[in-house]
């Protein structure tokens, strides 16, 4: 069966139709596109060994007291200032010993009547024995009159320890220094009454002093490390004081988020309470010729460290060698140099020789953003 066109346009659509078919079944499929991957890089520096850091901070005693009285009672007498400079056993308040002497009174006459009860069972019991050897009375009266000489002469006892406590009571009334040192504050006045083991007066040594800092979050790794420490006093600047790290908090501080730090002065070291004073550090690992680079940028490839190293649009695996740490990045050796680009994040979604473009510092800050807020929209929902 044939099919003829009586239309010359309709017979020249039908060719064209034809044509392009043929040209559509006859050519090879479009290449795929190429995929070139975000990438984010540092450039490869060389470490410059320790580094020098300064914090302020203030002089504060190693060792502060809060004094109070054992006994409670009221304040009759305060015999120190704020600032006053005091030896041990020093007299620092007193209180009203009134009612504390008239109780040691009362024990000491219960101690009186307990030793004549005393005198009085031992002559009984002594005048017992003489009437049994001579057979008078029976072994269980002489055994009931030893008894009431044991009950007696423990009366005596217990009286005894009970007027030594009150006298220790009555001693308690008057507050003495246990430690020399400087007075810091006075929490209490004459007058007022207080309970026993309230405070009343701080008492800081002055043999042992520190320096407090506050050291921020990234530095406390390196503090640890410190090798050498210096401190100089605001008043005299140009003195430096060796001093060594004492003690590092373990937990940072909940309103200024840093960790404090205690630095310890040397005993004779002429720095008064309070004084303000700069702690330098030498911080970091000694130079060992190595290139700094953050610890993200590792990859463990076939059991050794490499990095993914940018060059002409395309990543290269580069094997190194990890010679040492600094706060958060790693020293590195081998086959790369200062001033080169490697890669920092998603080093292990990487092929040798793949394209990659490297993002700017703003590219790399609105897909932190974005990625914040997605983070946050999933956590509301």
């Amino acid at each position: 069966m044939s099919v003829r066109f009586s239309s010359p346009t309709l017979r020249a659509a039908v060719v064209a139709l034809c044509a392009a078919g043929i040209l559509t079944a006859c050519s090879k499929p479009a290449p795929p596109a190429e995929d070139i991957r975000p990438v984010r890089v540092v450039k490869l520096v060389a470490d410059a060994g320790a580094q020098q850091s300064q914090f302020a901070g203030d002089v504060r005693p190693r060792y502060e007291s809060q004094l109070g009285f054992r006994v409670g009672g009221k304040i009759i007498e305060r015999k120190v200032d704020v600032g006053a400079t005091v030896r041990r056993g020093a007299v620092l308040m007193r209180l009203d010993p009134q009612d504390l002497k008239l109780a040691e009174t009362q024990a000491r006459a219960t101690l009186r009547a307990a030793e004549t009860e005393r005198e009085l069972a031992a002559a009984d019991y002594k005048r017992h024995v003489n009437l049994r050897t001579q057979n008078f009375v029976s072994q269980a009266v002489l055994d009931a009159k030893q008894s009431a000489l044991k009950a007696a002469q423990a009366n005596v006892e217990a009286a005894r320890a009970g007027l030594r406590g009150q006298s220790n009571q009555a001693d308690y009334t008057t507050l003495v220094a246990d430690v020399d040192g400087v007075v810091t504050a006075i929490d209490a006045e004459v007058g007022q009454v207080v309970q026993a083991g309230t405070p009343v007066v701080r008492v800081a040594r002055t043999a042992e002093k520190d320096v407090v800092i506050g050291i921020p979050e990234d530095k406390v790794a390196g503090l640890r490390q410190a090798a050498e420490v210096t401190v100089r006093l605001w008043a005299d600047a140009g003195q430096t004081i060796p001093g060594k790290i004492r003690e590092i908090a373990p937990m940072a501080d909940a309103a200024t988020r840093t960790y404090t730090v205690k630095v310890a002065l040397p005993e004779r070291a002429d720095a008064r309470l309070g004084m303000s004073a700069t702690v330098e550090l030498a911080t970091g690992a000694v130079s060992t010729g190595g290139l700094r680079v953050p610890l993200s940028a590792l990859v463990n490839h076939k059991g050794a460290s490499s990095v993914w190293l940018v060059e002409n649009g395309a990543v290269k695996l580069v094997p190194v060698q990890v010679t040492g740490q600094v706060d958060n990045d790693v020293l590195v050796a081998g086959a790369v140099r200062a001033g080169q680009n490697v890669v920092t994040a998603g080093v292990n979604l990487l092929k040798p020789g793949q394209k990659v473009r490297i993002l700017t510092a703003d590219v790399a800050r609105r897909l932190d953003a974005e990625a914040a807020m997605s983070a946050k929209d999933g956590a509301a929902q």
